[in-house]
């Protein structure tokens, strides 16, 4: 969630119409204050999703807690995207969930359905999150073999979302929130009996 703090239209052609070739925006992040510029190149009417064009992260947007490997995937898995390579986008997708899995430490040379399950099983996904999982899984199976059926760009760019999602789910907040309950039940240890509430 973000604020607008100012938009900047550009016209690289000069158009006495005016025409709008690209549009950039800075804005402020509603819970750290930080910055960014992002964009969106007007040129192209199927992908006109805002991009973030500054700063530029080492791991593009994805939390330093997330393991090395999976980051690969995930970055490769967008300059598929990026070059509207969608099929190989959601293959990239299912490479992340596979190596999710590995990273989980599920039974190895399982199918990918079993290894959801496991970890489902295990309460490190929950069930909407796994629901998701199944859903990533069967666009990159869609991809991974061929059909008739291409990956769409909607699609591709859900299963982008759905990952990270997913993985911010099992790196980040899982570990944030185990930090919170341990700081809450230190503080109610140090906590008087006779303290009002």
């Amino acid at each position: 969630m973000a604020t607008v703090r100012g938009r900047y239209d550009v016209d690289f052609n000069k158009s006495p119409k005016d025409e709008i070739n690209a549009s950039y925006l800075l804005v402020s992040c509603e819970r750290c204050g930080s910055a960014q510029l992002l964009g969106v190149d007007i040129f192209d009417a199927e992908d006109d999703l805002l991009q973030v064009v500054w700063p530029k992260s080492s791991t593009g947007d994805l939390n330093a807690a997330i393991p090395g490997p999976l980051i690969r995937e995930m970055r490769q898995a967008h300059s598929c995207f990026k070059t509207k390579a969608y099929t190989a986008a959601a293959v990239m997708v299912r490479r992340t969930l596979e190596g999710l899995c590995a990273e989980q430490g599920t039974t190895p040379k399982k199918p990918l359905f079993n290894g959801l399950k496991e970890l489902r099983d295990s309460g490190k996904i929950e069930g909407r999150l796994f629901d998701w999982a199944q859903a990533l899984r069967v666009i990159g199976n869609q991809g991974a073999h061929f059909s008739t059926t291409a990956v769409t760009r909607e699609d591709a760019a859900d299963a982008l979302a759905l990952a990270e999602a997913l993985l911010d789910y099992v790196y980040v907040f899982t570990a944030r929130y185990a930090e919170f309950e341990q700081r809450r039940a230190s503080k109610s240890a140090n906590t008087s009996p006779n303290a009002d509430t």
